[in-house]
């Protein structure tokens, strides 16, 4: 089995399809054909359902593109690790976090991260919370910014530290009766309409858990892909919503307010997590020594 016929089998079944898997590691098609037939026939199986140029992973092929990834991973960190071993402040930085600190908390750390090692560099994507907690333990990621922190009694795979603790904030459209408040109660938006993120975002689940706690069940009128796409909802006055703080932090919408609740519950975890059972690479750990460096000062700071 060779190290091509391993990339080649990644991308085409990453992409479902031949000639994109071609363009993107920019060679024929009939090379990677050739190359993936090769392998088949060394296994001993079909890999792929063909349909024309484009294909799906047979249920063996699937076994076998779980296994065969990390395995990737694990060959494309051993690479890096030997280039970083010898200068880790020009090395890579592979980290993933949620949408939500895509605006603010993961830039200005990483902007503060490089203004002292300005020749680092980074490898970034978004995901939801279950995919980064399995990002890093199937090898995708070493590194990942997540909220609310993981219970690590429970994930026994991952390590991690919290790095600082947020307030859940009410975003509420500018004329809203309540607007001219210092704080509220969550109770106070028990007849409003509210606007969520879809099913399966932790975040909603956390929103709906604290007003049922309140002692009520939100009015889920609409459904944002995304928290800019609430920001959205509430500034065109069709419903509240309840925010993390820092997704506010110099980007409140126009037509809208940003009041504290006086829950004093209604907080979440902010951490990093990182592979139990796999050591950090060298700029990697550079970077994860920062940010807990960085969050200490600031929460000593607060304190």
């Amino acid at each position: 089995m060779e190290t091509r016929q391993i990339q080649y089998f990644l991308e085409v079944a990453k992409r479902e399809h031949v000639t994109e898997a071609a363009d993107a590691l920019h060679i024929a098609q009939s090379a990677i054909s050739r190359q993936i037939a090769n392998l088949e026939k060394e296994l001993g199986v079909e890999l792929f359902i063909r349909e024309g140029r484009s294909v799906k992973l047979t249920p063996l092929g699937r076994i076998f593109y779980e296994r065969i990834k990390q395995v990737w991973y694990l060959m494309e960190d051993s690479k890096r690790e030997i280039r970083e071993y010898l200068n880790p402040e020009k090395g890579t930085v592979r980290i993933a976090f949620p949408i939500s600190m895509a605006a603010h908390t993961l830039p200005h750390i990483i902007y503060s991260f490089r203004t002292r090692f300005p020749e680092a560099k980074f490898q970034m994507s978004n995901a939801l919370y279950y995919d980064l907690i399995d990002g890093v333990v199937n090898g995708q990621f070493n590194l990942a910014m997540i909220a609310p922190m993981p219970n690590l009694e429970k994930e026994k795979k991952i390590k991690g530290d919290i790095l600082f603790t947020e307030n859940i904030v009410a975003l509420i459209p500018l004329h809203h009766p309540l607007s001219d408040r210092e704080s509220i109660r969550l109770r106070d938006l028990m007849n409003d309409q509210f606007c969520v993120l879809p099913e399966g975002f932790v975040f909603r689940e956390q929103v709906v858990q604290a007003c049922n706690g309140a002692g009520f069940s939100p009015n889920i009128a609409f459904e944002g892909k995304d928290i800019d796409a609430l920001k959205g909802l509430v500034s065109a006055g069709l419903g509240v919503a309840l925010m993390p703080e820092m997704t506010l932090v110099d980007n409140t919408p126009r037509s809208t307010v940003v009041i504290p609740l006086s829950d004093s519950r209604l907080t979440r975890t902010v951490g990093v997590i990182y592979p139990a059972e796999r050591d950090l690479l060298p700029t990697e750990k550079l970077f994860y020594d920062f940010l807990i460096e960085t969050y200490e000062r600031l929460n000593e700071f607060k304190n």
